[in-house]
C-alpha cells in the first residue's frame, strides 16, 4: 500500500502494465503499491459474476456472443487478448469469487463497477450481495442510478458511487440518495462541479488520472480517490509533495 494523501485506485488493476481486469493486473497493481483496485462485474448465463468489461467477447475474446449467453465454465476457460496475441496468451477472465479471496486475503478494497448488463438480471445482482464480505474500504460504483438504489436497499452498509454523465443534475446532488460518493473523469475537475460535491456533501474520486495533472499535487478537499492506469506514477506524484 502507498503512504500517499489520496488514496489510488488501479483502473482494471494496473492496466498500463498488465491486461485489463485479469489476476495478474491485480498482482501487478499491488506491487506498484496500488491502495484498491478497480474492477468490472457482468453476469454468466447461469448469473454468477465474473470480471469483465464489455457486455460481448468480441475485443478480447474475438467472439460476437455475449457474456451473459456463455456459461461461467465457457467464461472461464476463453484465453485473453489482441488478436495476434490471444492464441499464446495466459490470461482469463476470472470469476469474481477468486478475485474476491484474493482481495480479502490482502485486504485489497475494491471499487465494483456494476455494468449496464446488470439492469437486466437485478435478482442476479441482489444474490450477489447476499451475504458478500467485502475488504474494508470498498464500494460499488456505477453509471446506473438504478443499481445503486438495489445495493443501497440490500446492503445499506457498502458504500455506493454515482459516475457522472452529462445528465447528473449537479445542482440537485443530494437528491441522489444512494450515491454516497461521485466518480468523475478528470475533465469533471473544475470548481462548478467541485463545489456541488462540498455543496451537497458528496465525496468525489477521478477516473482517467495518468500522473501528469497539476491539481495531483494540490487536490480539492472534495477528492477522496484517483482511479488510474499508473498508480506507480500516481502515487509517485503524491509522495514527491
Amino acid at each position: 500500500m502507498s503512504n500517499s494523501c489520496i488514496p489510488v485506485f488501479a483502473h482494471r488493476g494496473a492496466s498500463a502494465y498488465a491486461l485489463e481486469n485479469t489476476l495478474q493486473a491485480f498482482e501487478k497493481a499491488m506491487e506498484l503499491g496500488a491502495d484498491g483496485i478497480e474492477l468490472d462485474i457482468q453476469f454468466s448465463k447461469e448469473g454468477l459474476p465474473v470480471v469483465y468489461h464489455d457486455p460481448q467477447l468480441s475485443r478480447l475474446v474475438g467472439s460476437n456472443k455475449l457474456v451473459s449467453d456463455c456459461t461461467m465454465e465457457e467464461l472461464l476457460h476463453f484465453k485473453l487478448g489482441k488478436p495476434w496475441r490471444r492464441l499464446f496468451s495466459s490470461y482469463k477472465m476470472p470469476a469474481f469469487e477468486a478475485v474476491l479471496v484474493w482481495a480479502n486475503m490482502h485486504q485489497m478494497p475494491l471499487n465494483i463497477e456494476l455494468k449496464s448488463t446488470i439492469l437486466d438480471n437485478k435478482r442476479g445482482l441482489i444474490n450477489f450481495l447476499q451475504g458478500l464480505v467485502l475488504p474494508e474500504g470498498s464500494h460499488f460504483s456505477s453509471f446506473h442510478y438504478e443499481l445503486l438504489e438495489i445495493v443501497k436497499k440490500h446492503r445499506p452498509e457498502f458504500e455506493t458511487a454515482l459516475i457522472a454523465t452529462k445528465k447528473i443534475k449537479w445542482d440537485l446532488l443530494a437528491d441522489y440518495k444512494a450515491a454516497d460518493t461521485v466518480h468523475m473523469h478528470k475533465r469533471y475537475y473544475k470548481p462548478r462541479y467541485l463545489e456541488a460535491c462540498v455543496i451537497n456533501e458528496k465525496a468525489c474520486r477521478f477516473y482517467a488520472i495518468d500522473g501528469s495533472e497539476l491539481f495531483l499535487t494540490n487536490p480539492h478537499p472534495a477528492v477522496i480517490g484517483w482511479i488510474t492506469d499508473y498508480p506507480d506514477k500516481v502515487i509517485a506524484v503524491q509522495e514527491r509533495v
